[in-house]
């Protein structure tokens, strides 16, 4: 090397460099999810290191206390003005913290605690060589039918790294709707989507079944999130930022260069319409809308019931927060280009939803295609584009979600010899042999029909009213006809649990612990309180319905 270069490398070295700052993260505006996930970590310690006799109850506590100290942060935000006047970009842009953020995080954190509750119930089997058993397989790894589970069996083993795992759903389902880029969307939808895959293939009986859910669902997942990455990476050739705020602009016109190596693609209209249209067919995926939808039926039935039902609440609140600021913040600007589209996606999910429905005889099937009706109703309220649209929408996610974790804790009731007895048949005159379960679980079928005073009708009215206000009244209509086809089947499993004899093989209802009562108290609370007294939640709804850009 000659002088000369050893020189050049000797004043190169001696030039000062240039400064770094730190991130600036703001960890008080993300304290929901940071104690969600640190109490995750927690859990797995708790695996490694407490004696598994222990373990259950170490995880539950540790579980409920995470769960309310989040909520109660998510309170203390809103208090704080996070929600309306204090809103903002948390986290060098990657989180949002507004009102639409706090009030699906806080319906999130309800919702997982009262799941939580039927995750950890332990009576509903009969006891196992003296021991109490919960809804998940006595050890996951194992397979079925093999000496290592029934090893697993005698010895009365039980799956407690279910808790973590929900923590860790949990914890992406915060983050999904409050996601400012498109990164962190990604990794937020991988991150609740994975435990849950997991989740689904450790039911304790009919282990095949529930291992060919968890297949299901993590193939067409994973498809979906192909879809996602790849509609990512063409908006960010188009716009040349994951930030949802700056594709918003280059989209309006207002930027016209973002990053000079993409300067031939930025403005490119074709990658902004192929993008756009793969990641919210990713979004419309995890809502469970027609025809991305053919996952629902399997994995609903397959699954767990605890974790369906969870999965059923918790999940369709975050993709349609998450679809919400995505259609609201990035897209505003293309507004006439997508609303034609989600038009055709909720009258084909309504109407296809509610038909396919009439044909189900299995409770959990049922339930799952009533579910991808609930999700059209949803999309009247987002197509509607205005204010009123979406604190509607909130308002109906909130309303949904008690009611079907209250209405699959129900099910978890019904038993014959073979675990949960799910055919319809086995239902007939359940109205005799438990008057009470069956009236509750009337209760919850009348709110997903949306019957007056009951959190359905609310929701309903609410969408509806936005939707026909936002120029979408033929959308309306369908979503009338809609209804009275859902409530055909609804009032038919109400018929046949009061109207008609019970069966001499017919199931016994169990009697759970205080925990899966508390589940399914609090969802018929809700559902009454929210039918009755609306208008304050309504209006919480309202004052949270503003994204902030």
């Amino acid at each position: 090397m000659s002088a000369t270069a050893v020189h050049s490398l000797w004043t190169t070295a001696a030039e000062p460099i240039a400064k770094i700052d730190a991130p600036k993260i703001e960890y008080g505006q993300l304290s929901p999810t940071l104690i969600v996930l640190g109490a995750a970590v927690v859990g797995i310690l708790v695996e490694a290191f407490v004696p598994r006799k222990s373990r259950y109850y170490a995880q539950l506590f540790v579980s409920v206390v995470a769960l309310c100290a989040a909520f109660a942060a998510v309170v203390a935000l809103a208090a704080k003005g996070y929600g309306t006047t204090r809103a903002g970009i948390a986290a060098m842009g990657a989180i949002a913290v507004d009102g639409p953020a706090l009030f699906l995080q806080g319906t999130i954190l309800l919702s997982a605690l009262v799941g939580l509750f039927t995750f950890a119930e332990r009576r509903l089997d009969p006891e196992v060589h003296g021991n109490r058993v919960d809804s998940f397989a006595a050890q996951g790894a194992s397979v079925p039918g093999s000496d290592s589970e029934q090893a697993a069996v005698k010895a009365g083993f039980t799956t407690t790294e279910v808790f973590p795992l929900l923590l860790f759903a949990v914890a992406g389902m915060l983050v999904f709707p409050a996601a400012n880029d498109l990164l962190t969307l990604f990794i937020a939808l991988e991150v609740f989507s994975l435990p849950l895959y997991l989740l689904c293939a450790l039911a304790r009986r009919k282990r095949l079944m529930s291992q060919e859910a968890a297949v299901k669902y993590f193939l067409l997942g994973s498809f979906a999130s192909a879809f996602t990455l790849f509609g990512i990476a063409l908006l960010y050739g188009y716009a040349g930022s994951v930030s949802y705020g700056t594709i918003a602009q280059v989209v309006d016109g207002t930027v016209k260069s973002v990053d000079p190596a993409l300067a031939d693609t930025m403005g490119n209209d074709a990658l902004l319409l192929i993008g756009a249209a793969l990641l919210v067919m990713g979004l419309l995926f995890k809502v469970g809308a027609v025809p991305f939808h053919m996952w629902t039926p399997d994995v609903y039935q397959g699954a767990p019931t605890p974790v369906t039902g969870f999965m059923a609440a918790a999940t369709k609140v975050a993709a349609f927060g998450a679809l919400l600021r995505v259609l609201y913040v990035i897209l505003p600007g293309l507004r006439w280009d997508w609303r034609p589209v989600m038009w055709g996606v909720a009258i084909v999910t309504m109407l296809g939803g509610a038909i396919v429905a009439i044909t189900q005889t299995d409770i959990k099937r049922l339930l799952a295609y009533s579910s991808i009706a609930h999700a059209g109703f949803i999309l009247a309220g987002v197509i509607a584009t205005t204010p009123d649209g979406v604190s509607s929408v909130l308002f109906y996610l909130a309303a949904y979600s008690f009611v079907t974790i209250g209405a699959f804790a129900v099910v978890t009731l019904v038993r014959d010899a073979g675990g949960e007895a799910t055919h319809l048949s086995k239902w007939a005159g359940l109205g005799r042999r438990s008057p009470l379960v069956a009236a509750v679980f009337a209760v919850f079928l009348l709110a997903f029909a949306g019957i007056p005073l009951t959190s359905g009708f609310a929701g309903k009215f609410a969408v509806f009213k936005a939707a026909a206000e936002g120029g979408a009244a033929p959308l309306v209509v369908v979503g009338v006809i809609s209804s009275a086809i859902a409530a055909f089947f609804y009032i038919r499993v109400i018929v046949l649990m009061f109207f008609s004899e019970p069966r001499p093989d017919g199931p016994t209802v169990a009697v759970p612990s205080p925990l899966t009562m508390t589940a399914i108290g609090v969802g018929v609370a809700v559902t009454l309180v929210l039918g009755v007294a609306p208008q304050y939640f309504l209006d919480l709804a309202g004052q949270a319905g503003v994204f902030v850009r």
